[in-house]
């Protein structure tokens, strides 16, 4: 795993992210804030860096007016991500982003009135890690504990298993053009006969638990279990086998 990144245009939200991590090292409310704001800024400016990068690189057709246009708000700058790098988006929910974002305003704009938990902050720092390996390519930050190692193989996992559901749902789509929400292709592969109820059943189960992650309503160290993680995995690697 990289402590830095090789790419240059990839260093300025790398340093920020990481500085991020680092204020959770002295574990204080004023530290946790601060982390906050800084992973924030850092997901803010990897998604403008990708954006304004030359076409050879990202082969995305923008120009520097759309991408001005685009990078005046942080709603605005999600929505031009969506609009022209969805396959980049595996494994984010950019209604999530835009909660942490939130929540980042509320820290940033009354200061010391407000405190937030380290588990949201370490579970922030694991999705902009994520955005920035499937922008640039490379894992960025290195995982401080066991604890945020076991989210990372999770969250990492998922990734590789919504990747694969919707490339096996395009697969048999007359189309070939599925490309849905997780509950969308995971409805339209039952409905064709190919996932059985049960595993339909187990998959919302495991979507839901994300969700409440990510969203910090249930604490990821009780409800990540070796089984759980085993089990994202599995279908992981099934769909990865289907998809081929």
């Amino acid at each position: 795993m990289s402590n830095g990144s090789k790419l240059p245009w990839a260093s300025g939200p790398g340093e920020i992210l990481r500085h991020g991590l680092s204020l959770l090292k002295k574990d204080n409310d004023t530290h946790r804030r601060l982390a906050m704001i800084c992973i924030d800024n850092a997901v803010e400016l990897m998604i403008k860096t990708y954006l304004g990068l030359p076409k050879r690189i990202t082969g995305l057709t923008v120009t520097r007016k759309k991408v001005q246009e685009i990078s005046e708000s942080f709603p605005s700058l999600i929505d031009g991500l969506e609009e022209l790098a969805a396959d980049k988006l595996d494994g984010i929910d950019l209604g999530t982003i835009e909660w942490y974002h939130r929540l980042r305003n509320e820290l940033y704009h009354q200061g010391n009135g407000l405190t937030v938990e380290r588990d949201k902050v370490e579970i922030y720092a694991e999705i902009a890690n994520t955005l920035f390996k499937n922008l640039f390519g490379e894992e960025l930050v290195p995982h401080e504990t066991p604890e945020t190692e076991k989210l990372g193989e999770f969250m990492d996992a998922w990734v590789s298993l919504e990747s694969g559901l919707t490339a096996w749902a395009a697969r048999h789509s007359l189309t070939g053009g599925v490309r849905g929400s997780v509950l969308q292709n995971m409805k339209f592969l039952q409905e064709a006969s190919i996932l059985e109820k049960n595993h339909v059943a187990e998959l919302n189960h495991i979507r839901q638990v994300r969700n409440e992650i990510i969203h910090g309503q249930v604490e990821y160290r009780h409800v990540l279990t070796p089984d759980l993680i085993s089990r994202v995995k599995y279908y992981a690697h099934l769909f990865d086998e289907n998809a081929a």
